[in-house]
C-alpha cells in the first residue's frame, strides 16, 4: 500500500510519515492499551470532538475526507506508523474520518496521555510535533481539509476570512466566484446566493453567510469549552509574540494559563512577510510560521486559548482580577498579562473605510501579493514593517511606492533593509509625502499623494495600498484600570512617577517590578508598554520574563 496519498515532497515523507522503530512504540505502549480492529472499522468519526491517537503494530489505518458523500483516502498508515496532526495537540474536533483498512492491532492513547508522553519524552516529542506540523502543512498546501471558503478576491469579507484562517493555520479549500467554472453547482446544492458571499461550508454541512470571525471560530471547533468561573493563574490578552512567549514560559512552568486574542494569534509579527534579524534564523522566517510555532508549542504546554475573542473589560477594583471577554462571563485570574499590542495609525481620509480590505491593506502576506501581482503598489510608513513588506511585495508587483512623511528611512528602519531597498530597481522612496485621496466604487481605483513640502500633487491608477505608518496602543477596554502615557501606551516599573503610584493608591511598599503597571499583579509586555523597544526579539524577551513576576507576585 502507498505511504500517503498526500502529495507530499519527497525529502519530507520521512519526516511527514516517520516510521517508529520497536523501541520507540515500546515506551509509548505503557501510556496507553492495545486493541484489535477490524477491516472496515469506524476508530475516529469526522468532526469528532475526540480524537484518540493510534499507533499501528499491524495492519493499516485510512484517513478518509467526506465531501458530499465522496470519499477521498487522504493517508494511509502502516505498521509503526501513526495518526494525528497539529489538532492532536489542539485538542481540536477531528477533520476526517479514520477507519481500519483491514485486520489489525494498534496502540490507543488519549489526548492527554499523548501530551504527557510528549512532554516528557524529548526524542519522541522531535518526531511526533514535527509530523504534526507538517502534516497541516501539507493540508494547507493541498486545499485539503474540512472547510470551504467561497468569495471573490475583490470582496474585503473573503480576505478577512481567508486570512483569518491562515493565521489559524486551518486548512481549507478556496472557490473563487470569478474564475470557477464549478462554481454555480456548489451555489446551488448549498442554495446560495451571489449576495450571500463570502460563504463558509463547515465540514459539509452548516453554511454561514459573510460569517463574522467570531462565527468562523466557533463553527470550525477552533476554541474548547473553558471553565470561565475557575480563577486563573494568569490571563494573557494578546497572542502577538510577548503574549505567546508568556503562555509558552507560564504553561512549561506549569502555570494554569489562558490565552484570549481578539483575532488570530500572531499579531502584528504574524502578518509580516520575513523577520530577518531575529536570533537564530540568519536566512530569515516569516511572522506567520514563527508565531504560529509558539502557538503549537504553548498548546503542547498545556496553555488554553480562546481566539476571535477579545477582552472589552478589566475588572480592577478587587483580586482576583476579572476579565470580560465579550460573552457575559467574566474569567477570574490571579494575575494578568497585558500583551494587546499596537495597531497601525489609520489615515484621515474620509473613505478611508470603503477601501479596507478591498484595495487597503495593513499586512502584507503572501495573499496579499497574489492580489498585487504584476501591479503598482503604495507602502505609507518607514518603519521595519514597512521594509519588509515592500522588499518581499517587489517579487510580485510590477513596482512600489514607499511614502515617508520624514526626510527618509533611517531614522526607523534597519540598515540592512534600508540598502536592500536602495538597491532595488523595482522599489521607489518618496520623501516627505503622504497620501491625500483615495477613489474608486467597489474597489480602490485611484491614490492621490502629496509632497509636504513642495504642495505637488499626483494622482496614479494604483489600486493596492499598504499601511504600515505609526502606532496606536489597544488600551481603551482597560478603561482607567492603570496608568498610561499621553499617547494611551502603559506605563510600567521605573515609567511610574510616584505621582503616578500616588494617584493610582498603590498599595504594596515594595515598588512596581520591571514590567508591572500601577495594578499589582497586572503586567503589560511588548508594542503596548511605553518604553518598549518595538522588535519581535525584545516582545518575545519580555513575554517570558514576565512570567519570572508573575511566580513571585503569586507568592507573595
Amino acid at each position: 500500500m502507498p505511504v500517503s496519498p498526500l502529495p507530499v515532497r519527497v525529502s519530507r515523507e520521512d519526516h511527514v510519515f516517520p516510521v517508529l522503530t520497536p523501541a520507540q512504540i515500546a515506551r509509548i505502549a505503557p501510556h496507553g492499551r492495545e486493541r484489535s480492529v477490524h477491516a472496515g472499522e469506524v476508530l475516529v468519526e469526522a468532526g469528532a470532538p475526540v480524537v484518540p491517537f493510534f499507533v499501528v503494530r499491524q495492519g493499516h489505518l485510512e484517513v478518509v475526507r467526506i465531501d458530499g458523500g465522496q470519499e477521498t483516502v487522504v493517508a494511509i498508515h502502516g505498521p509503526g506508523q501513526f495518526n494525528g496532526e497539529a489538532n492532536m495537540v489542539s485538542g481540536r474536533r477531528a477533520l476526517f474520518l479514520i477507519r481500519a483498512a483491514d485486520d489489525g492491532v494498534v496502540v490507543e492513547l488519549t489526548r492527554d496521555a499523548l501530551v504527557a508522553l510528549i512532554q516528557g519524552d524529548a526524542e519522541l516529542n522531535e518526531i511526533l510535533m514535527r509530523a504534526f506540523v507538517l502534516r497541516r502543512v501539507e493540508l494547507i498546501n493541498s486545499g485539503v481539509g474540512d472547510a470551504v471558503v467561497v468569495g471573490s478576491l475583490h470582496c474585503a469579507n473573503t480576505l478577512r476570512i481567508r486570512e483569518f484562517l491562515s493565521r489559524v493555520g486551518y486548512p481549507y479549500q478556496y472557490i473563487d466566484l470569478d474564475h470557477d467554472a464549478d462554481i454555480e453547482s456548489v451555489l446551488d446544492h448549498f442554495q446560495i446566493s451571489a449576495d450571500d458571499v463570502p460563504v463558509l461550508i463547515c465540514r459539509g454541512e452548516r453554511v454561514l453567510r459573510n460569517p463574522t470571525t467570531a462565527e468562523v471560530a466557533e463553527c470550525l471547533g477552533l476554541n474548547d469549552p473553558v471553565d470561565q468561573t475557575m480563577p486563573r493563574d494568569v490571563v494573557i490578552i494578546g497572542a502577538g509574540p510577548s503574549g505567546l512567549a508568556a503562555a509558552v514560559y507560564g504553561a512549561s512552568e506549569g502555570l494554569d494559563v489562558l490565552v484570549v486574542e481578539s483575532n488570530a494569534p500572531g499579531g502584528q509579527a504574524g502578518s509580516s512577510s520575513r523577520i530577518e534579524n531575529y536570533l537564530g534564523f540568519p536566512f530569515g522566517i516569516s511572522g506567520q510560521e514563527l508565531t504560529g510555532r509558539a502557538y503549537s508549542q504553548a498548546q503542547k504546554f498545556g496553555a488554553q486559548m480562546l481566539i476571535a475573542k477579545g477582552a472589552t473589560q478589566l475588572t480592577c477594583a478587587r483580586r482576583p482580577y476579572k476579565v470580560d471577554v465579550g460573552d457575559g462571563t467574566p474569567v477570574p485570574a490571579r494575575t494578568v498579562i497585558i500583551a494587546t499590542g499596537a495597531e497601525y495609525r489609520r489615515l484621515q481620509l474620509e473613505n478611508l473605510a470603503q477601501f479596507q480590505g478591498a484595495g487597503v491593506y495593513y499586512g502584507a502576506t503572501p495573499m496579499e501579493s497574489q492580489l498585487c501581482a504584476n501591479e503598482e503598489i503604495i507602502i505609507v510608513g518607514g518603519g521595519n514593517s514597512a521594509g519588509q513588506a515592500a522588499v518581499f511585495l517587489a517579487q510580485t508587483a510590477a513596482h512600489v511606492h514607499v511614502l515617508v512623511r520624514g526626510a527618509g528611512l533611517t531614522e526607523t528602519m534597519s540598515r540592512y533593509l534600508i540598502r536592500r531597498i536602495e538597491e532595488h530597481p523595482k522599489i521607489t522612496i518618496h520623501s516627505h509625502t503622504e497620501v491625500v485621496r483615495l477613489e474608486g466604487k467597489e474597489h480602490l481605483e485611484c491614490v492621490t499623494w502629496r509632497n509636504n513640502q513642495t504642495g505637488h500633487e499626483e494622482t496614479h491608477r494604483i489600486r493596492h495600498v499598504f499601511m504600515m505608518a505609526g502606532a496606536l496602543p489597544n488600551t481603551k477596554w482597560l478603561e482607567g484600570c492603570v496608568v498610561l502615557d499621553v499617547k494611551g501606551f502603559i506605563k510600567t516599573g521605573s515609567e511610574l512617577s510616584d505621582d503616578d503610584l500616588k494617584t493610582a493608591k498603590w498599595p504594596l511598599t515594595r515598588p512596581p517590578h520591571l514590567l508591572e503597571t500601577s495594578l499589582p499583579g497586572v503586567f503589560a509586555v511588548g508594542d503596548v508598554r511605553c518604553g518598549s523597544v518595538k522588535r519581535v526579539a525584545s516582545a518575545v524577551g519580555e513575554g517570558s520574563i514576565a512570567i519570572s513576576f508573575v511566580h513571585q507576585t503569586l507568592h507573595e
